[in-house]
């Protein structure tokens, strides 16, 4: 299994004056950060470069891209100022940009791609939250410049980008405020991981082409003039985050209380409840009260699974995927995390088993044999996964007041279903 690890670069501070002081930079690493590397959501290994001079910056991108393996997820984030020379070609700006010296001052896209090439992970997400040119404006980042893509695209890569050839990149709009507040983009792509709402087709995990349409469409809601653009060669689907728990997590860290769940959550199993039914409520139907022994989620834990001062450590065996090989890890039992202090009163299971009542609609016209299911309302899953359903199957009972010929005509009238 590879590891995933994410270098973040930002630069908000400049030596020189051509190149206009930026707010969002600083924030935006610190948030995105917060996001990789929660083992709810990202479980990124991250490390910043904030306001580096470019022997600095060059050298983390160097390292990061050095020694890998091809089964390694690597993320890239930049921001800053985006220029170019008299050539057309791309540079990202560091503390130290002199835009005379672009090619010893700053990170060339050369050199970026260069690395890249030489990377032997076939999982590369690079992220840009920058425009091309040197035209500044307050409360934008840069102007008018060249695409990217043909700069920076490649085998085995996907390049996320803040604007289009003609664009800027906004950093909110608080144009005359100096705190610090993440731009438009980079907010965009914290807010479709953190939240899960990125997860467009539903099953869980927040891929790479999900995130772009969640940030395209977030973007042109906000109504900002600025149309992101991606590209990707990657060999197969890249997943960023996992939905699932992080849904999990939003709601528990409004509290102010970190936690750290598990990292996965299953379906809870179906239940076959076996019920008998008089002869007159199968004919006529009625409306039922189910007594079940189910599991629900552990109220202490929010089915977490951990106790408050909980550690959760990657599992050794599987190093956090939870399968080996096309089964479950036996040594973390398919969550990829093992739990140091566990919840007391779940044991970690997150959840527990109390007894509730149901209630249930049965139709007119049921007979032995026949089901009817009651949709979620069996065991909540493990590490809080949905609910699975339970059926009740019915054994109808001998009734000596029905005489049988006058129960199949009672059977053949319109109030029958």
């Amino acid at each position: 299994m590879g590891v995933r690890d994410a270098l973040l670069i930002a630069t908000g501070a400049y030596s020189s004056e051509r190149l206009a002081e930026l707010r969002s930079p600083a924030a935006d690493v610190v948030e995105l950060a917060d996001v990789l590397a929660d083992p709810a959501i990202g479980w990124f290994q991250t490390k910043q470069v904030v306001d580096a001079p470019a022997h600095r910056a060059t050298r983390a991108i160097e390292e990061f891209f050095r020694n890998r393996s091809t089964d390694d997820l690597l993320v890239l984030h930049i921001s800053c100022h985006g220029v170019k020379d008299d050539d057309g070609l791309l540079y990202f700006a560091c503390a130290d940009t002199d835009p005379e010296l672009l090619a010893s001052t700053s990170i060339p896209a050369g050199f970026l791609h260069a690395q890249m090439g030489r990377c032997r992970a076939k999982s590369i997400v690079l992220l840009l939250d920058c425009c091309f040119s040197g035209a500044f404006v307050p409360g934008m980042k840069a102007a008018i410049g060249m695409d990217a893509k043909e700069q920076l695209a490649g085998y085995g890569r996907a390049v996320l980008m803040a604007t289009g050839r003609t664009e800027y990149a906004w950093e909110g709009n608080r144009f005359l405020e100096l705190e610090p507040e993440p731009s438009r983009f980079t907010e965009a792509i914290i807010h479709g991981l953190r939240t899960g709402e990125a997860d467009r087709d539903g099953d869980g995990r927040v891929a790479v082409d999900e995130l772009y349409e969640h940030v395209y469409e977030r973007l042109r809601e906000s109504g900002v003039k600025q149309t992101p653009q991606w590209s990707s060669e990657l060999v197969h689907r890249v997943y960023l985050a996992n939905r699932a728990i992080s849904l999990q997590s939003e709601r528990l860290s409004k509290s102010g209380v970190r936690i750290w769940p598990q990292r996965r959550a299953r379906r809870g199993q179906d239940a076959l409840i076996l019920r008998d039914i008089s002869l007159k409520d199968a004919v006529t139907g009625k409306v039922d009260t189910i007594s079940v022994e189910t599991a629900i989620i552990c109220g202490e834990c929010r089915g977490l699974g951990t106790s408050a001062d909980s550690v959760v450590e990657r599992c050794p065996r599987c190093r956090g995927d939870g399968l080996n090989g096309e089964k479950d890890c036996e040594t973390c039992t398919g969550f990829g995390t093992l739990i140091e202090n566990p919840c007391p009163g779940c044991v970690g299971d997150g959840r527990v088993v109390v007894r509730r009542s149901i209630a249930a609609k049965i139709p007119a016209g049921i007979s032995t044999g026949m089901r009817i299911r009651l949709s979620e309302q069996g065991e909540t899953g493990p590490g809080g996964g949905p609910a699975g359903d339970v059926y009740l199957e019915f054994n109808e009972l001998p009734d000596d007041h029905f005489d049988p010929c006058r129960r199949a005509r009672i059977s053949a009238s319109p109030r029958v279903r």
